[in-house]
């Protein structure tokens, strides 16, 4: 019976003990203090406004091309019997070089046959001259009057005279195609395609090679029209030539493994926009191309796909930012005294890839807000991480003039 009664009353006094220690636990409980909930202010990098003079460099690519470019043509038949040593593609010649030599050996005896017909024209005029004497020396003897011009030969003069007028042309033709079995390099400049050699039989008009002029290279780079305006540039559609040097250039690319740099200046602005790309076309000049005195080892080859970067105009008072500190096309964001934000109204002079600059709105000191924020409220307080204008890749030449 007791048994009984103690299995019954075991699970009673269990719960009313686990009852007992939940009300002591409850009532013995530390009191709880509510703590304020903590905003902490994002952490952005900025940088320190400073005015600086800025020179402007306007960058484009282009391909290098000759001066001129030409077709080297016979202007007399006969057979090549020989060639210069530069008469070969990529040959090097300078104006006034014989480059090939047709056979002069029919046109040396049409030289010769010339000289005679001169030589009979000339006696017969002498003949006539003579005879003209006799005939007014017997007229004043025996004729009375004035003589008629037939008397006095007078058109038989001026018929030897046109024959020995005639005559002499015929030589000074002669002469002109002998010298041309010699074609002789036009200007100083470099063979680029061969199309006759020694033994083949040309005419008047056969194409023997195209050549182009060494004197200086031309590149044609394409610029926005927007861009001209930070270039110190005449701009006159109606004389593409100007007098004088436009701003320089340097020309640089990528050669047998290495980077290379060439020093030219802008010659003149073609006359038209392009009608697809809308760019204005400006032509760099780079004088002695393969010149030994150039400053650089390697030749500025014909055809190289180059970059080029012009120099442009010097402003003062400009702030150079990264590209990133741009907001909304003309805002950035300043962080005041007390680390609050404020959105800024910017006059932007240009815009780059990496940069922007910017001419009014900001003053020395200021600090302008790099990172990248989604929400952004005027006057939301900040943590702020400085950045160097130095070490900030994207603006650091603004920090002084570019040249």
């Amino acid at each position: 019976m007791n048994d009984k009664i103690l299995k019954r009353l075991l699970p009673i006094a269990i719960l009313l003990l686990g009852v007992l220690a939940t009300i002591i636990l409850i009532y013995a409980r530390p009191d709880v203090k509510k703590q304020p909930v903590e905003v902490i202010p994002p952490l952005v990098r900025v940088l320190d406004v400073v005015k600086t003079e800025h020179r402007m460099v306007v960058t484009s690519q282009g391909t290098v091309t000759p001066k001129t470019e030409s077709t080297l043509i016979a202007q007399v038949a006969g057979q090549i019997i020989k060639t210069s040593r530069s008469f070969a593609p990529g040959g090097f010649f300078n104006k006034g070089d014989v480059l090939v030599q047709i056979d002069p050996r029919d046109y040396e005896l049409a030289v010769t046959r010339a000289r005679a017909q001169v030589a009979l024209a000339e006696l017969r005029l002498a003949r006539e001259q003579e005879e003209a004497e006799i005939a007014r020396d017997e007229w004043q003897r025996i004729g009375k009057g004035e003589p008629t011009p037939l008397v006095l030969r007078v058109p038989q003069i001026k018929e030897a005279q046109a024959a020995l007028d005639a005559a002499r042309s015929t030589l000074q033709k002669a002469e002109i195609d002998l010298e041309r079995t010699q074609i002789r390099a036009p200007y100083r400049g470099r063979i680029r395609i061969k199309n006759a050699d020694v033994g083949q039989f040309v005419g008047p008009g056969t194409p023997l090679a195209v050549m182009y002029a060494i004197e200086y290279a031309e590149v044609r780079l394409p610029i926005p029209d927007a861009e001209l305006a930070f270039l110190d540039f005449q701009i006159d559609f109606r004389d593409a030539r100007h007098s004088g040097k436009g701003p320089e250039v340097e020309i640089s690319a990528e050669f047998a493994g290495t980077r290379h740099a060439w020093a030219g200046y802008i010659d003149r602005l073609e006359g038209e926009i392009d009608a697809r790309s809308r760019m204005v076309h400006v032509v760099a000049r780079i004088d002695d191309p393969y010149g030994k005195n150039s400053g650089n080892p390697i030749p500025l080859a014909i055809g190289l796909f180059v970059d080029a970067r012009i120099t442009g105009k010097v402003y003062q008072d400009i702030v150079a930012l990264p590209r990133e500190a741009l907001r909304n096309e003309n805002q950035v964001l300043v962080v005041d005294d007390e680390n609050r934000l404020y959105m800024r109204n910017v006059a932007v002079l240009r815009k780059d890839k990496d940069t922007i600059y910017i001419q009014h709105g900001l003053e020395n000191g200021e600090r302008v807000c790099l990172s990248p924020l989604e929400v952004v409220v005027e006057g939301m307080k900040v943590r702020t991480s400085s950045e160097s204008n130095d070490n900030d890749g994207g603006h650091a030449a603004g920090n002084g003039v570019q040249r």
